[in-house]
């Protein structure tokens, strides 16, 4: 294994977690989804968590062992349908759910990392969405008022890193990784090998170092990844 002064355990990098943090989590569905930080994290103490996630994984799996854990205090995302328990809880008062259309979610994160506070945009106007939002007519449309995202600690999973931190992603699992990578104050990377400087190819790299501050084998392997990729 490479040697990078940010590799780490997961038990040790998800100890930056504290009790109230927000916490962006990579994937969609269980894709891209940083699952062995998601493991650490359960095995550690933090609780009271405001969660910003595509979903709350499936019951029992990902976010959602969290979720059984009554950690996860506030949740924000797009497809909390993927795991029923979601709805539950939030009719039970445990869990507080703020609903946003899936391009909103990303482009909110997005507007986060970029230093922007916010953005109107059309979609959900008119609707329960848009409920208690400003909203504002520009020309002939009604839009709504979303602001940025941004969290304390990302998890984001990757395929590859080289000892920098430098990222590259496979197809369909870089989903939200690389905009959670830029919209957090403190970047947690889980991938599945570390290789030295200079072998990644400049042109694959999404994620630059600059924006990681920890790297953490990952303990599940993304599927269907051939070797050698």
């Amino acid at each position: 294994m490479v040697h990078s002064s940010k590799l780490r355990t997961a038990a040790e990098a998800v100890s930056a977690v504290r009790d109230g943090d927000t916490v962006m989590v990579g994937g969609f569905g269980l894709v891209g989804a940083p699952l062995t930080l998601i493991d650490a994290l359960a095995a550690s103490t933090a609780k009271d968590l405001t969660v910003i996630s595509n979903n709350v994984g499936e019951p029992g799996r990902g976010l959602g062992v969290l979720l059984r854990q009554r950690r996860i205090r506030r949740a924000i995302g797009s497809f909390f349908t993927s795991n029923p328990e979601v709805a539950e809880a939030a009719g039970r008062g445990e869990l507080e759910v703020e609903l946003l259309p899936q391009g909103t979610l990303a482009e909110a994160i997005r507007a986060g990392g970029a230093g922007i506070a916010g953005f109107y945009t059309p979609t959900g106007a008119g609707t329960e969405l848009a409920r208690g939002r400003e909203t504002r007519r520009i020309g002939d449309r009604e839009y709504v008022f979303q602001p940025a995202l941004t969290a304390d600690v990302a998890l984001i999973r990757a395929h590859v890193a080289d000892e920098y931190g430098n990222l590259v992603y496979y197809k369909t699992a870089r989903n939200f990784n690389p905009i959670m990578a830029t919209a957090a104050r403190h970047v947690i990377a889980e991938v599945d090998e570390v290789v030295p400087a200079g072998q990644l190819d400049p042109e694959r790299i999404v994620t630059p170092h600059l924006y990681v501050d920890v790297l953490v084998i990952a303990t599940h392997k993304l599927e269907g990844v051939p070797r050698g990729v």
